[in-house]
């Protein structure tokens, strides 16, 4: 299978879990967002959204760690960038409205990588 997603294939499960967090963040448009759980399910692991967010704590500035954000819209990482605003202020300027640290009309911004990558073959 190959190191990146880009409608080729899925991460390989047998990498590092948080490279295959890394990779499918990376593929998250600008102005969108997903969930950890909607990562953990794509990556086969639905139960491991916990550990999606570990992998994004500490992650380099080329993982747009800032549009991932819990089931219900809110920016519950926050608290792991530079200052407790910086979230809410990337994804402000990529045109993602915010109001007390929750997105709103989470549904319309919402990136869910299982259909948007649907061109994908499964995971064995």
């Amino acid at each position: 299978m190959s190191d990146h997603i880009s409608g080729q294939d899925r991460p390989d499960p047998k990498r590092d879990f948080f490279v295959n967090v890394h990779d499918t963040v990376r593929e998250i448009p600008t102005g969108r967002v997903t969930s950890y759980g909607a990562i953990a399910k794509y990556l086969g692991a639905a139960r491991s959204s916990r550990m999606v967010g570990w992998a994004l704590n500490g992650a380099s500035e080329k993982v747009a760690a800032h549009r991932v954000v819990n089931r219900l819209g809110e920016l519950s990482g926050r608290k792991a960038f530079p200052t407790p605003d910086t979230m809410q202020e990337r994804l402000q300027a990529e045109g993602v409205p915010v109001k007390n640290h929750c997105i709103v009309n989470f549904e319309k911004y919402f990136w869910d990588p299982s259909i948007e990558c649907s061109d994908v073959v499964e995971l064995a």
